[in-house]
């Protein structure tokens, strides 16, 4: 018992280190450096200047956005402004621009026919219905001797809206102008910045219009210039509807003066994966203003809007060196460094002549236990027979040399 508790501790008081080969050829070496040029390579360049790796970062963007749309336009012999085609009022982050409506005036409550001949018995109104009002079960003005369809009667608002017609779109809508006003906080390095410089003011604003490099700064859109951004068709857009996407990106490197924390302007069509689908295409919504007769009988007008949603989305982050950060991806760079080693050893190992040579300096084998005087002459002599006219033993303790003899 005591000899195996000693040799536990021998054993494990011991010092181990690796043995070294130099390997003299001009293929290994170059593959060698090589891929340890293009690890170095892709720290410095991805990691730490397209990624920022030095750097702790902020995603938890604070935003508020403000909006405000002007222009004048022409609808079904009416001139339309603000307050008549855009919703909600209130100028949030997502309104709309109604471009097209089809308007059913002075509905009133109670019992009228269908918009579209849809039943030839009573027994049809049942099963159909397009959603004007409640089926009451009856087929109006319906011939059953030669099976002329009729209109299934609803009970509801009267007339039912016929969304089959609607007036010319309101072209103007192009030169509409949308002024949006955002304004961000970085919660963890507490830094706030605006969509545009505060030394902009009221004159600039009047006659300036939105461009990505000449006028990057402008907080006035036009509506017109969105669309040709977005590769969308005006006459199509106006007539259907649809959602367009206002991106507004901040990506701030805080490690330069915070007043290149600037905004970037992206413009998407939402939509467009139901763009040109027959079931459901653009964006449409009803809306109605109600009104009293004197007798005291309310009736309304019913709008089915056809209107352009733009949607502003705010997205960012920001970041700034940090000592950990750094060091990590540092110590990541240096030991993936050594990846190379590994790569030169699958080559000499399975791919070079001479891999069996490269194994047996590589690797030793041990087997049984042999005591250390006859263990050192063992390897004395393997040594003497392996290394004579093939290596070089080197000045360093356990490295050979494998090469062609001088």
């Amino acid at each position: 018992m005591a000899p195996r508790v000693m040799r536990f501790i021998s054993d494990f008081f011991v010092y181990e280190t690796a043995k070294s080969v130099v390997v003299k050829s001009w293929s290994v070496g170059v593959i060698n450096r090589f891929v340890q040029l293009l690890i170095i390579l892709y720290f410095i360049g991805w990691v730490f200047i397209h990624e920022k790796g030095h750097q702790t970062r902020d995603t938890g963007i604070e935003s508020a956005v403000m909006t405000k749309v002007k222009g004048l336009g022409k609808f079904s012999n009416r001139v339309m402004d603000v307050a008549d085609y855009v919703v909600p009022s209130q100028g949030a982050s997502m309104f709309s621009i109604i471009t097209n409506m089809v308007i059913t005036p002075n509905q009133m409550q109670g019992r009228c026919p269908e918009t579209e001949k849809n039943c030839t018995t009573d027994a049809d109104c049942i099963k159909n219905n397009n959603g004007n009002g409640i089926i009451t079960g009856k087929c109006l003005n319906n011939n059953v001797t030669n099976g002329t369809e009729g209109w299934c009667e609803i009970e509801g608002w009267c007339p039912a809206e016929n969304d089959s017609i609607s007036g010319v779109p309101m072209k103007e809508v192009e030169n509409f102008t949308i002024f949006i006003k955002n304004s961000i906080r970085f919660p963890r390095f507490d830094v706030i910045r605006g969509s545009f410089p505060s030394s902009i003011n009221t004159t600039y604003i009047k006659t300036c219009n939105f461009h990505p490099e000449k006028d990057p700064f402008c907080p006035i859109f036009k509506v017109g210039d969105i669309l040709k951004q977005t590769n969308q068709d005006l006459e199509n857009i106006t007539k259907k509807g649809g959602e367009i996407g206002i991106n507004i990106n901040w990506k701030c490197n805080l490690d330069y003066s915070v007043e290149n924390c600037n905004p970037k302007y992206f413009f998407t069509r939402l939509d467009a994966p139901f763009e040109h689908s027959a079931a459901s295409k653009g964006y449409n919504f009803r809306f109605a203003k109600y009104y009293q007769s004197k007798d005291g009988t309310e009736y309304r007008t019913l709008y089915k809007a056809y209107a352009i949603r733009f949607e502003i989305i705010v997205s960012g982050n920001a970041g700034k060196f940090d000592a950990v950060p750094f060091l990590i991806n540092l110590v990541a760079a240096f030991t993936s460094v050594g990846l190379a080693t590994v790569f030169c050893d699958i080559i000499l190992l399975n791919f070079l002549k001479g891999a069996d040579e490269y194994k047996a300096k590589k690797f030793e084998e041990v087997s049984g236990i042999v005591s250390e005087e006859s263990g050192k002459k063992r390897l004395y002599q393997g040594s003497q027979v392996s290394i004579k006219g093939l290596e070089k033993s080197s000045n360093d303790s356990g490295t050979f040399s494998i090469g062609r003899q001088e």
